[in-house]
């Protein structure tokens, strides 16, 4: 088998710092990589741990549609065949082989994995990207990558943030190194164009006037943009019922000539098929002048976009919220933080000068969260819990997450899961589970739901006609 060349896109300020980044992880088993969007730090890190003579490198995406991306783009780069020496692996998908040394996958395939190969014996270098997102998983694994980092000295961690509070997961790891690199950014224009919201319509950015309005004011905004240079524009929206009204409203406009007759209109988000995910990413046909995208979050950070020049941000995300109290987990539209907003500016003028048009406004910006709050602090954490007892960690509250969750929120994972008989508990709010829910745990899965499935497989259910 032939070396593998690697080489570095000069453009991209990841590579400019490259014998830095080389040498602290030659120096250091923990480093801490913070950097803007657009850097390079998602495709270049693994070829660099690959340069370093690592045979085994995981490298976690927070979503499939970015692991398989991701994989994708740095099998390009090191012009090998995907499924080769660079493989990924999502749910329902593996394409990785005995030859594969980069393997993208979610954060969900790694904490899995766990089960079976608790050391993680089989990598000798782990990169947790994206870890500024503080999802339940992101969480787990970094609190798990630091118990494992003392007994295995051997196992390199690699963690890439947005600059985000980089500084937490660097007094996570005792201190851990921490590089920054800028982003490819050009000027960018900030212009606030509040949506006016019908006289009759709730405060309430979940009611449906609101929406309506909202994709009025997407409409209005690529008008305006249509007096600007040539470029591409992303849009973000906040789940895939929105992004499916404002395509039907975009695209009767163009075929009534409101809208340039010439623009194709793509949506992005996870559900969406990898032949449709990949338009976005394919030449534009001859006759297509300007493409919209429309995108949830999974665009925020996780992917970058060839072409974008424009955004459109409604200021909004489904945020997952859980309430002990009603038990229940709820997916409310909500304003997004400021350092979700400035992340989607980030999209525009990474290749020239680009315009941002925010649909609220500038008083509006300056009066939301700094940040937005980590999975861990507003989920159901049944699902962890039962997680963690599976790998023998018996006692959450004592496990070393960067944040701890509320006891509340313990007691009431803890609570659910013995309901279902998934767990007994002890003294001192130790845990051991029981034959369901080892059952449970290999179920990708809600557990209540798991529960249901494990039930639903017991039962004989006549029906007579």
């Amino acid at each position: 088998m032939e070396p593998i060349k690697i080489s570095y896109p000069n453009d991209l300020p990841v590579a400019g710092r490259r014998e830095e980044i080389l040498e602290a992880i030659k120096s250091h088993q923990v480093v801490v990589i913070a950097g803007a969007t657009g850097s390079g730090k998602t495709t270049q890190i693994p070829k660099m741990c690959l340069e370093l003579g690592r045979k085994s490198i995981a490298h976690t995406q927070p979503r499939r549609i970015a692991a398989r991306s991701v994989a994708e783009r740095i099998a390009e780069e090191l012009q090998v065949e995907l499924g080769g020496l660079v493989g990924y692996q999502v749910r329902f998908t593996d394409k990785v082989s005995k030859q594969t040394k980069i393997k993208v996958m979610t954060d969900g395939i790694l904490l899995a994995g766990l089960q079976n190969d608790r050391d993680l014996k089989r990598y000798d270098t782990v990169i947790i990207d994206e870890a500024h997102e503080r999802s339940l998983n992101i969480d787990f694994l970094l609190g798990y990558l630091k118990k494992l980092t003392q007994s295995r000295p051997d196992l390199k961690v690699i963690i890439t943030s947005a600059t985000i509070d980089p500084e937490s997961f660097s007094k996570h790891f005792g201190g851990a190194p921490i590089i920054e690199v800028s982003g490819r950014t050009y000027p960018i224009e900030v212009r606030h164009r509040p949506v006016q919201k019908d006289a009759t319509a709730e405060d309430d950015v979940d009611d449906s006037d609101t929406a309506d309005d909202y994709i009025d004011g997407i409409a209005k905004a690529l008008r305006e943009l249509e007096k600007e240079p040539d470029g591409d524009t992303l849009v973000f929206l906040s789940g895939e019922s929105e992004i499916r009204d404002a395509q039907d409203l975009l695209e009767g406009q163009i075929t009534a000539g409101i809208l340039a007759r010439n623009t194709e209109v793509l949506p992005l988000y996870g559900r969406l098929s990898a032949s449709e995910q990949h338009r976005i990413f394919e030449q534009k046909p001859k006759n297509v002048g300007r493409r919209v995208i429309l995108a949830t979050n999974v665009a925020e950070t996780s992917l970058t976009i060839p072409g974008i020049k424009y955004v459109i941000d409604t200021g909004t995300a489904r945020i997952s919220r859980y309430s002990p109290r009603a038990k229940v987990q709820r997916l409310p539209i909500e304003a997004i933080s400021q350092a979700s907003a400035n992340q989607r500016a980030g999209r525009a003028g990474r290749t020239s000068d680009g315009i941002v048009i925010r649909l609220y406004s500038e008083e509006d910006y300056k009066s939301r969260s700094e940040y937005t709050d980590p999975e861990i602090l507003r989920t159901n954490l049944a699902a962890v819990i039962l997680q963690a007892a599976t790998i023998g960690i018996d006692n959450l509250s004592e496990f070393p997450f960067i944040q701890s969750p509320d006891s509340r929120g313990i007691k009431d994972g803890l609570g659910l899961l013995s309901e279902l008989g998934a767990l007994e508990i002890s003294e001192g709010s130790s845990v051991s589970l029981t034959p369901l829910g080892k059952q449970l745990s290999k179920l990708p899965i809600e557990p209540r739901f798991g529960r249901m499935l494990l039930e639903a497989k017991s039962t004989t259910l006549f029906v007579k006609f």
